[in-house]
């Protein structure tokens, strides 16, 4: 699958396609039972009579039955202009889509989007889960159906925050338990409610949340979701939150409600951190350095024994992951949407974290020192369970998805990713330039154009155009910029122009040098990688040697990784030790190691395992 239907993929678009084979009947049985809808009522949202109507339509026929109709009603929206009108029948016609989806069909496109995705860790899947064929629909209750289908806004933010990722039927299975516990309590809370669902529908792995902590002393297991629901909602009523959860995104709340740690020691942490929300970063400092753990002995680096609570890592003291996972959890606790961070320092490793301030800004450096050099670190998104992008934590600062513009732009790019499933690329590509248009941000609407200008059959030179435009739209988002850049290269290389694709791939990494030199080291690596898979072993010695001279001057620990160990690993494998032995000493002198450094014991290391 390529990376841009990777991204066109949503937990509906199977069901989509499946439907558009087998519904026709069903629609005409639909319009015979009164669910064709007069051509005024398309100019305004779906009223509640009208919902009831179809909600009776569908208990007689089924979803699928409905589902076309509805389509046709929000097309016609959307063809006079209304997008308003559109966006709300648009809504309507994908939870009939989602309603109509099979169980057994749901799960075989869940599980593959997991094993693309390499979220493949035990209990990811459940072993003894046996789906059928009834729709993942009667999940919910009818009374739960209502409320969703006459809520756009909670509509809006279930369909644009879901991810193929996402369990479905346990995603429903948590949102009807919510619903039908406290019905007035979950329609105030219904983001909260939404981002338990889609963080507690698949089991963590057992790295999260760090790998440095042993499983007998943290279990890593979810409660049951109605207890964070119950306490944050009665803490946030309190006034004991320092962000009012009402007012966050089920796309921020899902960085609260992943909290490792379990709730008496969440309330045990708001008397013991004091540090309002605009000096937060201070929770970090609050645990003592143990330089003990660090010195020589890199078992002591996991944390072993007692159990790793929050009152006992406060006394005992902790290294820098320690730090950051009690500030992150003492965040959780106060409401704070919050991030642990771990990234590669010039010599070793390093942990801190984010958090969202009073001013709705994502503060991504609390406890990250800028005498370590370090370059951007990663974080996991608690809904996938996988890495989060770069793009996706500035997408979240910048806050720009509740913009107007970005609605109309959003409506825009929804029709122009039902075109596409549908068979249709031409509109696909028409309602995707004017999703761009409306937000040059719309990375998803960016894809469908990419794969409609595709399936027109739009010649290289022409979507390469595409792709160089889309990237000088994400200009301060250099991942993004790789990402069409790269393909770039990928298509002039494919048409024989080798040599311009060849310095293109190269200037990449060199622009990134500066401000982003993690970007530039991961683009020196797919170089690398380019030319172990396609050129003689010299020719990659010769590349290697290469990336060394341009990159590799005075980098640290993260080159090391990713540059020379995965090379002399390579050449290792080849049976040419020597050669890999030489591979090191060359980066030794380039990266200017330093002897009694952690990357001057490494690379010892890695020499010793390189040895005949």
């Amino acid at each position: 699958m390529t990376g841009a239907m990777s991204l066109l993929l949503r937990p509906i678009a199977a069901a989509l396609f499946a439907l558009a084979l087998v519904v026709p009947a069903r629609v005409a049985r639909a319009q015979d039972q009164g669910i064709s809808i007069p051509e005024l009522e398309t100019r305004d949202p779906p009223s509640r009579s009208r919902l009831q109507a179809i909600e009776a339509a569908a208990a007689e026929s089924g979803w699928a039955s409905v589902a076309l109709p509805l389509r046709g009603v929000a097309l016609r929206a959307y063809e006079q202009d209304r997008l308003i009108a559109a966006d709300a029948w648009f809504h309507v016609y994908q939870w009939a889509l989602v309603f109509s989806e099979s169980e057994d069909r749901f799960y075989a496109n869940w599980t593959a989007a997991l094993q693309a995705a390499q979220v493949n860790y035990p209990g990811a899947i459940p072993g003894d889960y046996r789906p059928g064929d009834r729709p993942i629909g009667i999940k919910l209750s009818p009374e739960m159906k209502e409320w969703v289908l006459s809520n756009d806004a909670f509509s809006e933010e279930f369909f644009s925050t879901l991810k193929p990722q996402d369990n479905l039927p346990m995603v429903f299975d948590i949102l009807e338990g919510l619903h039908r516990r406290d019905p007035a309590r979950f329609a105030r809370y219904s983001s909260l409610a939404l981002a338990l669902a889609l963080v507690y529908d698949v089991p963590p792995p057992p790295w999260w949340p760090h790998h440095q902590v042993s499983a007998e002393a943290l279990s890593r297991r979810l409660p049951n979701p109605a207890a964070p629901f119950d306490w944050l909602t009665r803490e946030d009523m309190l006034g004991r939150t320092y962000h009012k959860l009402t007012r966050l995104r089920a796309e921020e709340l899902k960085f609260v409600v992943d909290a490792a740690a379990p709730i008496p020691e969440l309330a045990w942490s708001q008397t013991a951190v004091g540090y309002p929300l605009d000096s937060f970063e201070g929770a970090y400092s609050m645990v003592n350095y143990r330089d003990d753990r660090v010195a020589k002995d890199s078992a002591r680096l996991t944390w072993t024994g007692q159990p790793y609570t929050l009152e006992s890592i406060l006394s005992e003291g902790g290294i820098c992951v320690d730090r950051a996972y009690f500030a992150c959890e003492a965040g959780k606790a106060r409401g704070i949407p919050t991030l642990l961070f771990a990234g590669a320092a010039q010599d070793g490793y390093h942990a801190w974290f984010g958090f969202l301030d009073g001013e709705g800004n994502w503060r991504l450096d609390a406890g990250r020192y800028a005498e370590q050099r370090l370059v951007t670190g990663t974080a996991i998104d608690p809904q996938t369970w996988m890495f989060i992008s770069d793009h996706e934590l500035q997408f979240l600062s910048e806050r720009f998805r509740a913009l107007p513009s970005f609605m109309q732009s959003r409506v825009n790019e929804e029709f122009a990713r039902d075109f596409l499933v549908l068979g249709n690329p031409a509109m696909a590509a028409r309602a995707a330039r004017t999703a761009v248009n409306y937000e040059r941000r719309n990375l998803p609407a960016w894809e469908t154009l990419v794969a409609a200008n595709a399936k027109l059959g739009l010649n290289a030179a022409s979507q390469e155009g595409v792709l160089r435009e889309a990237a000088l739209a994400f200009t301060r988002y250099p991942d993004l910029v790789i990402w069409y850049k790269n393909r770039t290269c990928q298509s002039l290389r494919a048409r024989g122009e080798t040599s311009l694709a060849d310095y293109e791939e190269r200037s990449i990494a060199e622009s990134l040098r500066g401000n982003r030199a993690d970007l530039a080291i991961q683009q020196a690596a797919s170089i690398l990688s380019r030319s172990i898979a396609s050129q003689s072993v010299s020719d990659q010695i010769a590349t290697y040697n290469a990336i060394l001279v341009q990159f590799g001057h005075g980098e640290g620990m993260m080159f090391f990784d990713e540059v020379v160990v995965a090379f002399a690993e390579h050449l290792a494998i080849m049976h040419m030790r020597p050669q890999a032995r030489m591979a090191v000493e060359r980066a030794r002198e380039l990266l200017e190691v330093q002897p009694g450094t952690k990357i001057a014991a490494e690379a010892d290391k890695l020499m010793a395992r390189l040895q005949d």
